[in-house]
This record gives C-alpha cells, structure tokens and sequence, in this order.
C-alpha cells in the first residue's frame, strides 16, 4: 500500500515523531522550509508593494520592521533559507551520484553548516 494508515484509529501515527528515521526528517524539514520561503516570498512581494504608495508608507514599514517581533521573523526566513539550501545541496550530490551512500552523514554535515550560520546570523542580526 501507499503508507497512508487504513485505519481511522491510525491516524496519530502520522504524527508520532518517535518511530521515524533521519531521512524522514530530512524530508519533513525540507518540506516545511520551503513552505516557509514560500510564504515569505509573498509577504515579501506584498511589503515590496509599499514602495508603491510613497515614502510615507514605506517609512512605515520600515519602523514596524524594527520590532523585535519581526526581527526573530527574519531570522527565521535566514534559518529556513540556511537548511533549505543546504537540503538541498545534499540531494542535488547524491542525485548526480556523489555521496549516494552517505546520506545520514552529509545531512548532519549540512545541517551542521547550516546551524553555524544560522547562529553566526542571529548574533549579527540581534546585536544591533
């Protein structure tokens, strides 16, 4: 079958993180991040779209970005950006053949790499 649970009783396994295997993470984060850019790149466009009304309003905007609210926002974009590119670095190797067998290893590599500069980010970003 398809994987999707037969029974209606079931249906929490989808849910339950205890059982699954690192590839399923890497998927799973995968997904969620480009979801996350997804929706961002909208918001983006729509703020974009301030410049359009005039100084006056864009100016507002750029005040309400500087809440503190919005910063940790942005660094989640950065982190998302981070792990989603680097995913998906990984998959791009071992789809040319490169590393096909050391899948777990690579992402923890990757990930790692994406962590340091996820943190490197968040120091410069919250220190001002």
């Amino acid at each position: 079958m398809t994987g999707i649970p037969q029974k209606p009783g079931n249906l929490y396994k989808w849910f339950d993180p205890r059982f699954r295997k690192l590839g399923s993470w890497a998927f799973i984060l995968n997904r969620i991040t480009g979801l996350g850019l997804t929706l961002y790149l909208f918001l983006h466009l729509i703020m974009l779209g301030k410049l359009a009304q005039g100084p006056e309003a864009y100016d507002g905007f750029v005040a309400f970005a500087k809440n503190p609210v919005i910063l940790v926002a942005e660094l989640f974009v950065v982190a998302a950006g981070f792990i989603h590119g680097l995913n998906g670095i990984r998959i791009a190797l071992t789809s040319f053949g490169i590393g096909g067998g050391r899948q777990k290893q690579l992402f923890l590599v990757f990930m790692s790499i994406a962590a340091a500069a996820i943190i490197f980010f968040a120091i410069k970003m919250l220190a001002h």
